[in-house]
Protein backbone atom coordinates (compact mmCIF):
# COMPACT_ATOMS: atom_id res chain seq x y z
CA UNK A 1 0.00 0.00 0.00
CA UNK A 2 2.91 2.34 1.39
CA UNK A 3 4.76 1.47 -2.07
CA UNK A 4 1.70 2.01 -4.26
CA UNK A 5 1.12 5.07 -2.63
CA UNK A 6 5.01 6.42 -3.28
CA UNK A 7 4.40 5.73 -7.01
CA UNK A 8 1.51 7.54 -6.99
CA UNK A 9 3.65 10.89 -5.15
CA UNK A 10 6.40 10.35 -7.75
CA UNK A 11 4.21 10.25 -10.85
CA UNK A 12 2.24 13.02 -9.92
CA UNK A 13 5.65 14.98 -9.48
CA UNK A 14 6.77 13.92 -12.39
CA UNK A 15 3.93 15.08 -14.84
CA UNK A 16 3.64 18.41 -12.67
CA UNK A 17 7.78 18.75 -13.56
CA UNK A 18 6.55 17.81 -17.24
CA UNK A 19 3.71 20.73 -17.62
CA UNK A 20 6.22 23.16 -16.05
CA UNK A 21 8.50 22.39 -18.46
CA UNK A 22 5.61 22.55 -21.39
CA UNK A 23 4.81 25.91 -19.70
CA UNK A 24 8.14 27.57 -19.90
CA UNK A 25 8.93 26.03 -23.24
CA UNK A 26 5.53 28.00 -24.24
CA UNK A 27 6.01 31.34 -22.10
CA UNK A 28 9.77 31.92 -22.50
CA UNK A 29 10.34 35.09 -23.05
CA UNK A 30 13.72 35.56 -22.94
CA UNK A 31 15.65 38.86 -21.38
CA UNK A 32 13.49 42.11 -21.11
CA UNK A 33 16.07 43.68 -23.53
CA UNK A 34 19.27 42.52 -25.25
CA UNK A 35 22.20 41.88 -22.51
CA UNK A 36 24.61 44.50 -22.73
CA UNK A 37 28.36 44.36 -21.68
CA UNK A 38 29.08 46.58 -18.93
CA UNK A 39 30.28 50.04 -18.94
CA UNK A 40 33.95 51.04 -19.29
CA UNK A 41 33.23 53.53 -16.70
CA UNK A 42 32.97 52.29 -12.57
CA UNK A 43 30.13 50.28 -11.53
CA UNK A 44 29.04 51.85 -7.98
CA UNK A 45 26.46 50.20 -5.60
CA UNK A 46 24.94 53.50 -4.08
CA UNK A 47 21.84 50.90 -1.90
CA UNK A 48 24.24 48.86 0.42
CA UNK A 49 23.15 48.69 4.23
CA UNK A 50 25.32 47.78 6.79
CA UNK A 51 24.52 46.90 10.66
CA UNK A 52 25.81 47.26 14.19
CA UNK A 53 25.40 45.96 18.11
CA UNK A 54 27.78 48.96 19.29
CA UNK A 55 30.48 46.44 19.64
CA UNK A 56 34.17 48.16 19.16
CA UNK A 57 32.55 51.42 20.47
CA UNK A 58 30.66 52.04 16.91
CA UNK A 59 27.77 53.92 18.02
CA UNK A 60 25.92 51.82 16.62
CA UNK A 61 22.21 50.77 18.02
CA UNK A 62 19.69 48.35 17.38
CA UNK A 63 16.72 47.81 19.66
CA UNK A 64 15.89 44.66 21.50
CA UNK A 65 12.44 44.21 19.36
CA UNK A 66 14.69 44.18 16.30
CA UNK A 67 17.23 41.66 18.04
CA UNK A 68 14.62 39.12 19.12
CA UNK A 69 12.51 39.63 15.88
CA UNK A 70 13.63 35.69 13.72
CA UNK A 71 14.74 38.29 10.66
CA UNK A 72 17.88 39.47 12.92
CA UNK A 73 20.19 36.52 12.95
CA UNK A 74 19.38 36.15 9.31
CA UNK A 75 19.96 39.53 8.27
CA UNK A 76 23.30 39.18 10.11
CA UNK A 77 23.85 35.63 8.06
CA UNK A 78 23.55 37.49 4.91
CA UNK A 79 26.21 39.86 5.97
CA UNK A 80 28.64 36.87 6.48
CA UNK A 81 29.29 37.57 10.82
CA UNK A 82 26.92 36.78 13.92
CA UNK A 83 26.80 38.24 17.09
CA UNK A 84 29.46 36.49 18.03
CA UNK A 85 32.13 37.74 16.03
CA UNK A 86 31.25 41.62 16.24
CA UNK A 87 31.27 41.23 19.74
CA UNK A 88 35.15 39.40 19.17
CA UNK A 89 36.36 42.06 16.27
CA UNK A 90 34.03 44.58 16.56
CA UNK A 91 31.14 46.30 14.34
CA UNK A 92 33.83 47.23 12.24
CA UNK A 93 34.68 43.50 10.70
CA UNK A 94 31.76 43.78 8.84
CA UNK A 95 32.84 46.70 6.50
CA UNK A 96 36.43 44.91 6.49
CA UNK A 97 34.85 42.09 4.69
CA UNK A 98 32.49 44.07 2.88
CA UNK A 99 35.48 45.79 1.41
CA UNK A 100 37.50 42.71 0.51
CA UNK A 101 33.99 40.61 -0.79
CA UNK A 102 33.90 44.05 -3.00
CA UNK A 103 37.77 43.65 -4.43
CA UNK A 104 37.08 40.40 -5.10
CA UNK A 105 34.28 41.12 -7.18
CA UNK A 106 35.37 40.95 -11.39
CA UNK A 107 32.41 43.67 -12.45
CA UNK A 108 31.95 45.85 -9.29
CA UNK A 109 34.51 48.89 -8.09
CA UNK A 110 32.81 50.33 -5.23
CA UNK A 111 29.59 50.89 -2.67
CA UNK A 112 28.33 53.30 -1.03
CA UNK A 113 27.35 52.43 3.11
CA UNK A 114 24.37 53.96 4.44
CA UNK A 115 24.20 55.51 8.21
CA UNK A 116 20.74 55.88 9.35
CA UNK A 117 19.69 58.17 12.09
CA UNK A 118 17.04 57.23 14.63
CA UNK A 119 13.81 58.92 15.63
CA UNK A 120 14.09 63.00 16.93
CA UNK A 121 12.15 63.90 20.00
CA UNK A 122 10.29 67.26 19.89
CA UNK A 123 13.35 68.96 21.51
CA UNK A 124 15.13 67.52 18.41
CA UNK A 125 17.53 65.24 19.81
CA UNK A 126 17.81 61.23 19.31
CA UNK A 127 15.23 59.32 20.92
CA UNK A 128 16.79 55.87 21.22
CA UNK A 129 13.49 54.53 22.91
CA UNK A 130 11.58 55.18 19.77
CA UNK A 131 14.58 54.03 17.53
CA UNK A 132 15.01 50.78 15.69
CA UNK A 133 18.01 51.01 14.32
CA UNK A 134 20.55 53.43 14.55
CA UNK A 135 23.73 53.74 12.71
CA UNK A 136 25.50 57.01 13.27
CA UNK A 137 27.57 58.98 10.50
CA UNK A 138 30.64 59.24 12.06
CA UNK A 139 31.29 55.68 12.25
CA UNK A 140 30.41 54.93 8.14
CA UNK A 141 32.35 57.96 7.58
CA UNK A 142 35.45 56.70 9.42
CA UNK A 143 34.68 53.20 8.00
CA UNK A 144 34.29 54.97 3.91
CA UNK A 145 38.22 56.39 4.80
CA UNK A 146 39.76 53.05 5.49
CA UNK A 147 38.79 51.62 2.59
CA UNK A 148 39.40 53.27 -1.19
CA UNK A 149 36.02 51.23 -2.37
CA UNK A 150 33.78 52.22 0.44
CA UNK A 151 31.61 55.35 -0.11
CA UNK A 152 29.94 57.06 2.48
CA UNK A 153 26.55 58.09 2.88
CA UNK A 154 25.18 59.62 5.70
CA UNK A 155 21.83 60.10 7.40
CA UNK A 156 20.12 62.96 9.13
CA UNK A 157 16.89 63.27 10.31
CA UNK A 158 16.41 66.80 9.25
CA UNK A 159 14.07 67.50 12.76
CA UNK A 160 17.42 67.76 14.74
CA UNK A 161 17.86 71.05 16.11
CA UNK A 162 21.41 71.32 14.03
CA UNK A 163 20.20 69.73 11.46
CA UNK A 164 21.29 71.90 9.24
CA UNK A 165 24.94 72.39 10.88
CA UNK A 166 24.95 68.30 10.65
CA UNK A 167 24.93 68.33 6.92
CA UNK A 168 27.77 70.94 6.46
CA UNK A 169 29.70 67.99 8.50
CA UNK A 170 29.08 65.17 6.57
CA UNK A 171 29.93 67.30 3.16
CA UNK A 172 32.91 67.57 4.94
CA UNK A 173 33.22 64.11 5.71
CA UNK A 174 33.16 62.87 1.82
CA UNK A 175 29.41 62.12 2.44
CA UNK A 176 28.15 61.29 -1.38
CA UNK A 177 24.00 61.26 -0.35
CA UNK A 178 21.66 61.54 2.50
CA UNK A 179 19.86 58.28 3.06
CA UNK A 180 16.16 58.65 4.59
CA UNK A 181 13.80 55.50 5.93
CA UNK A 182 10.92 58.21 6.54
CA UNK A 183 8.55 55.39 7.22
CA UNK A 184 10.87 54.22 10.74
CA UNK A 185 12.27 57.78 11.25
CA UNK A 186 9.51 59.39 11.47
CA UNK A 187 9.72 62.10 8.77
CA UNK A 188 7.37 63.59 6.93
CA UNK A 189 9.21 64.30 3.21
CA UNK A 190 6.25 66.93 2.61
CA UNK A 191 6.64 68.51 6.30
CA UNK A 192 7.09 72.54 5.48
CA UNK A 193 9.11 72.88 8.23
CA UNK A 194 11.71 71.18 6.07
CA UNK A 195 12.57 73.58 3.32
CA UNK A 196 15.73 75.37 4.76
CA UNK A 197 16.87 71.47 5.42
CA UNK A 198 16.30 70.92 1.87
CA UNK A 199 17.80 74.28 0.49
CA UNK A 200 20.68 73.72 2.26
CA UNK A 201 20.81 69.57 0.33
CA UNK A 202 20.61 71.12 -2.96
CA UNK A 203 23.29 74.11 -2.23
CA UNK A 204 25.60 71.26 -0.67
CA UNK A 205 24.88 69.31 -3.88
CA UNK A 206 23.64 66.24 -1.58
CA UNK A 207 20.92 63.91 -3.65
CA UNK A 208 18.41 62.32 -1.23
CA UNK A 209 17.63 58.26 -0.99
CA UNK A 210 14.50 57.79 0.45
CA UNK A 211 13.07 54.43 0.63
CA UNK A 212 9.55 54.94 -1.35
CA UNK A 213 6.39 52.33 -0.41
CA UNK A 214 5.62 49.99 2.28
CA UNK A 215 8.24 48.76 4.81
CA UNK A 216 8.38 45.68 5.99
CA UNK A 217 12.11 45.20 7.27
CA UNK A 218 11.32 46.79 10.69
CA UNK A 219 9.39 45.76 13.26
CA UNK A 220 6.81 49.00 13.18
CA UNK A 221 6.33 51.84 10.69
CA UNK A 222 4.24 54.50 9.34
CA UNK A 223 3.59 53.59 6.00
CA UNK A 224 1.79 57.22 5.18
CA UNK A 225 5.57 58.39 4.94
CA UNK A 226 6.48 56.39 2.15
CA UNK A 227 4.13 57.29 -0.20
CA UNK A 228 5.79 59.06 -3.24
CA UNK A 229 3.50 62.03 -3.56
CA UNK A 230 5.08 63.47 -0.57
CA UNK A 231 8.71 64.03 -2.00
CA UNK A 232 7.01 66.60 -4.16
CA UNK A 233 8.46 69.27 -2.02
CA UNK A 234 12.12 68.69 -1.96
CA UNK A 235 12.12 68.01 -6.19
CA UNK A 236 9.90 71.33 -6.35
CA UNK A 237 12.89 72.97 -4.82
CA UNK A 238 15.25 71.15 -6.73
CA UNK A 239 16.93 68.71 -4.93
CA UNK A 240 17.88 65.73 -6.18
CA UNK A 241 16.16 62.75 -5.71
CA UNK A 242 16.55 58.33 -6.03
CA UNK A 243 13.50 57.24 -4.74
CA UNK A 244 14.70 53.52 -3.78
CA UNK A 245 12.76 51.07 -5.58
CA UNK A 246 10.68 52.71 -7.60
CA UNK A 247 7.96 52.55 -4.92
CA UNK A 248 7.08 48.60 -5.74
CA UNK A 249 5.43 48.27 -2.00
CA UNK A 250 2.13 49.05 -0.94
CA UNK A 251 -0.54 51.42 -1.99
CA UNK A 252 -1.53 55.37 -0.71
CA UNK A 253 -4.66 56.83 -0.99
CA UNK A 254 -5.88 53.93 -2.77
CA UNK A 255 -3.35 53.78 -5.61
CA UNK A 256 -0.45 51.35 -6.13
CA UNK A 257 2.37 53.23 -4.93
CA UNK A 258 4.39 52.22 -8.24
CA UNK A 259 1.58 54.10 -10.38
CA UNK A 260 1.83 56.93 -8.15
CA UNK A 261 5.63 57.67 -8.53
CA UNK A 262 5.58 57.01 -12.55
CA UNK A 263 3.82 60.15 -13.08
CA UNK A 264 6.30 62.34 -11.32
CA UNK A 265 9.02 61.79 -13.68
CA UNK A 266 7.52 63.56 -16.39
CA UNK A 267 6.86 66.27 -13.84
CA UNK A 268 10.74 66.73 -12.11
CA UNK A 269 13.57 66.09 -14.36
CA UNK A 270 15.54 65.90 -10.96
CA UNK A 271 13.86 62.58 -9.90
CA UNK A 272 16.04 59.11 -10.43
CA UNK A 273 14.96 55.78 -8.64
CA UNK A 274 16.94 52.74 -7.90
CA UNK A 275 16.38 49.35 -9.32
CA UNK A 276 17.65 47.66 -5.80
CA UNK A 277 15.36 44.78 -4.59
CA UNK A 278 13.55 44.65 -8.07
CA UNK A 279 14.99 41.17 -8.72
CA UNK A 280 13.44 39.65 -5.21
CA UNK A 281 10.60 37.26 -5.13
CA UNK A 282 7.97 39.57 -3.97
CA UNK A 283 8.86 41.87 -6.63
CA UNK A 284 8.78 39.92 -9.35
CA UNK A 285 7.59 41.72 -13.00
CA UNK A 286 8.61 45.11 -12.04
CA UNK A 287 11.90 44.56 -13.65
CA UNK A 288 10.17 43.94 -16.79
CA UNK A 289 8.04 46.87 -16.50
CA UNK A 290 10.47 49.31 -15.25
CA UNK A 291 12.66 48.82 -17.97
CA UNK A 292 10.20 49.42 -21.17
CA UNK A 293 8.69 52.09 -19.57
CA UNK A 294 9.57 55.59 -21.28
CA UNK A 295 9.34 57.75 -18.09
CA UNK A 296 11.86 55.86 -16.28
CA UNK A 297 14.71 56.21 -19.63
CA UNK A 298 18.00 57.62 -18.13
CA UNK A 299 16.23 57.58 -14.50
CA UNK A 300 17.33 54.19 -13.41
CA UNK A 301 20.17 53.98 -10.79
CA UNK A 302 22.06 50.87 -10.40
CA UNK A 303 22.22 49.59 -6.27
CA UNK A 304 21.41 46.33 -4.75
CA UNK A 305 20.08 46.59 -1.36
CA UNK A 306 23.03 44.69 0.10
CA UNK A 307 22.28 42.19 2.05
CA UNK A 308 18.93 40.94 0.71
CA UNK A 309 20.27 40.15 -2.33
CA UNK A 310 22.42 37.70 -0.45
CA UNK A 311 19.34 35.90 0.93
CA UNK A 312 17.29 33.70 -0.23
CA UNK A 313 14.76 36.59 -1.17
CA UNK A 314 17.04 36.98 -4.66
CA UNK A 315 17.58 33.73 -7.37
CA UNK A 316 17.63 33.68 -10.84
CA UNK A 317 15.81 30.86 -10.72
CA UNK A 318 13.03 33.03 -9.98
CA UNK A 319 13.43 34.36 -13.71
CA UNK A 320 12.60 30.55 -15.81
CA UNK A 321 11.19 33.05 -18.36
CA UNK A 322 13.54 35.19 -18.82
CA UNK A 323 16.44 33.30 -18.65
CA UNK A 324 17.86 29.74 -20.07
CA UNK A 325 18.65 26.69 -17.79
CA UNK A 326 22.61 27.32 -18.48
CA UNK A 327 22.27 31.33 -17.11
CA UNK A 328 20.05 30.02 -14.27
CA UNK A 329 22.91 27.92 -13.27
CA UNK A 330 26.21 29.98 -14.17
CA UNK A 331 24.80 32.61 -12.21
CA UNK A 332 23.49 30.75 -8.74
CA UNK A 333 27.29 29.38 -9.00
CA UNK A 334 28.63 32.72 -8.64
CA UNK A 335 29.88 32.99 -4.92
CA UNK A 336 30.58 36.59 -4.53
CA UNK A 337 27.07 38.48 -4.02
CA UNK A 338 27.98 41.75 -5.56
CA UNK A 339 29.27 39.90 -8.70
CA UNK A 340 26.32 38.01 -8.67
CA UNK A 341 23.80 41.08 -8.67
CA UNK A 342 25.31 42.60 -11.41
CA UNK A 343 25.50 39.27 -13.78
CA UNK A 344 21.90 38.71 -12.89
CA UNK A 345 20.40 42.13 -13.41
CA UNK A 346 22.84 42.31 -17.07
CA UNK A 347 21.34 39.09 -17.99
CA UNK A 348 18.33 40.29 -17.60
CA UNK A 349 18.73 43.21 -19.62
CA UNK A 350 19.69 46.55 -17.42
CA UNK A 351 21.40 48.90 -20.15
CA UNK A 352 24.93 49.43 -19.43
CA UNK A 353 23.49 53.08 -18.60
CA UNK A 354 21.80 52.03 -15.78
CA UNK A 355 25.04 50.42 -14.31
CA UNK A 356 27.06 53.43 -14.75
CA UNK A 357 24.99 56.04 -13.38
CA UNK A 358 25.29 56.12 -9.78
CA UNK A 359 29.24 57.25 -9.97
CA UNK A 360 27.89 60.01 -12.51
CA UNK A 361 25.16 60.69 -10.41
CA UNK A 362 26.94 61.05 -7.10
CA UNK A 363 30.12 62.35 -8.66
CA UNK A 364 32.40 59.13 -7.84
CA UNK A 365 35.78 58.76 -9.88
CA UNK A 366 37.51 55.94 -7.79
CA UNK A 367 40.76 56.73 -9.69
CA UNK A 368 40.80 60.28 -8.07
CA UNK A 369 38.92 59.92 -4.65
CA UNK A 370 41.49 60.30 -1.75
CA UNK A 371 38.97 59.43 1.16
Amino acid sequence: MIRKAFKIVVLAMLILIALALIARWLLFKGPVQEPQTLPDSPIIDMHVHIAGLGYGDSGCFVADAMKDSYKFDYYLGAFGVDEALLKQKGDQVLVQRLSKTIAEADNSDGVVILALDGVVNEQGELDLGNTQVYIPNDYVAEQARLYPNVYFGASINPYRHDALAQLEQVKQQGAKLIKWIPNIQHIDPSDSRLTAFYLKMKALDLPLLSHVGQERSFSDAIDEYGDPKRLALPLSLGVKVIAGHIATTGESHGEDNYQRILTMFEAYPNLYTDISSLTQINKLGYINKALVDSRLQGRLVYGSDFPLVNMALVSPYYFPLNLTFQQMRSISKITNPFERDIALKQALGLPSDIFARSALLLNIAPENESD
